[in-house]
């Protein structure tokens, strides 16, 4: 199953700010904390799943490459104790012990972001009324593998849905079609206070009269029939680093659907579709070429011209080359996506291309060949076998 959108886990917008954040955390939490929770997987799963957001958005730099790059922008970089390669957290202890100072346990009895809500306190800022996001939009986008090598920025027309240009996306007719909520007076939200075992907890949920707008339009307007939005399309200039790999999911934040009733912007998804090239292979961020020569080449040796992704380059063929001897090409490889001052190599596959068809004069020449003592077959040390010339490159 896909990850969730970070932001969506926590429930802020993509301008939220540290203090938004952590607030959130606080609250997703409290919500599926464990000892409220007990034996239950689905609230471990969904606790694990805030903690893993927050502490990718809590971070300045891992935040700036999510906002780029999705989760494939932070995939690994969060493996260090017992969290795993792909992110997360492994389980609850890895959890409290990386987010003590969350949850209170760093002995300051006064930090405890959860003493509010046991109390029944308030706690927290009001949220600020806002309409419905906008839905999340994925396409396809298509790149050669040179486009991969150095990046690139795509504009491509996307169908969606647009902010209404009569209404300015409130829905409404005119400024005197708008009135404020009288269920939540202009909150958004409303809250309830209920004993619990833990004692008074205060919640809050979405007005259900104004869907979260804060207001009410009681004359529509006649563009967009009071939703706020129309369907549309926009060209949008896609930027794409270096290093990308087939499959790969970017996100560009408030690209997607138009909110409606001045919600915000959903999020595009921008999936990679790597077109093959005709000579390279990809291998992670190697290539391989496979190179045919002639006996007489690999016997006498010779300079064959091969292609790279930077244009084609000469490479000196040793006399008595074997077949399936690898040369490496260095940094001909693409750029890492974690690391651009690191780069692949190219790696050349050395094949003897052997006729199919023989003309009587090159029967006869062949034959003698095949008597002549210097031509029969004496594999020595350095004749080894493939993937241990393969393993001796990358020593």
């Amino acid at each position: 199953m896909a990850k969730r959108d970070y932001y969506d886990v926590l429930g802020v917008p993509k301008s939220a700010d540290e203090a938004a954040l952590k607030s959130a955390y606080r609250k997703q939490a409290m919500k599926f904390h464990p000892d409220r929770n007990p034996n239950d997987k689905a609230s471990e799963e969904k606790f694990k799943e805030a903690a893993e957001a927050y502490e990718v958005l809590s971070n300045a730099d891992k935040r700036a490459r999510y906002d780029r790059l999705g989760h494939a922008g932070v995939d690994g970089s969060m493996g260090n104790g017992n969290r795993g390669q792909s992110g997360g957290f492994s389980n609850m202890e890895d959890i409290f012990t990386h987010f003590g100072d969350i949850f209170g346990d760093n002995g300051q009895s006064s930090g405890n972001p959860f003493e509010s809500f046991f109390q029944g306190g308030g706690g927290g800022r009001q949220r600020q009324p806002q309409g419905q996001r906008g839905t999340n939009l994925r396409i396809k986008v298509r790149l050669t593998l040179e486009e991969i090598a150095n990046g690139v920025t795509k504009k491509i027309k996307v169908k969606k849905q647009l902010t209404c240009t009569v209404c300015h996306g409130t829905g409404a007719k005119d400024a005197n079609s708008v009135s404020t909520c009288q269920t939540c007076k202009g909150a958004g939200q409303v809250r309830q206070i209920r004993s619990t075992f833990l004692g008074q907890m205060q919640t809050t949920a979405t007005c259900p009269t104004c869907k979260g707008a804060g207001r009410v339009v009681t004359s529509n307007c006649g563009n967009c029939r009071g939703e706020g939005t129309t369907l549309g399309q926009e060209a949008i200039e896609i930027p794409i680093p270096a290093g990308v790999a087939d499959g790969m999911e970017l996100q560009m934040g408030g690209k997607g659907n138009a909110g409606a009733k001045g919600g915000p912007n959903g999020d595009l998804h921008i999936i990679i579709e790597e077109i093959p090239h005709e000579s390279l292979h990809r291998e992670g961020i190697n290539l391989h070429y496979e190179a045919f020569i002639n006996f007489a080449d690999a016997a006498l040796g010779t300079t064959l011209e091969v292609p790279t992704i930077d244009g084609r380059v000469k490479m000196k063929i040793q006399a008595g080359t074997q077949s399936g001897k690898v040369l490496r090409l260095g940094d001909k490889g693409l750029p890492s996506l974690q690391n651009y001052s690191k780069r692949g190599d190219q790696l050349v596959h050395i094949n003897i291309w052997t006729p199919k068809k023989l003309s009587d004069e090159d029967r006869v020449l062949l034959e003698k060949m095949q008597q002549m003592p210097n031509f029969q077959p004496k594999p020595e040390k350095e004749d080894r076998g493939f993937f241990e010339k393969l393993r001796d490159i990358f020593k």
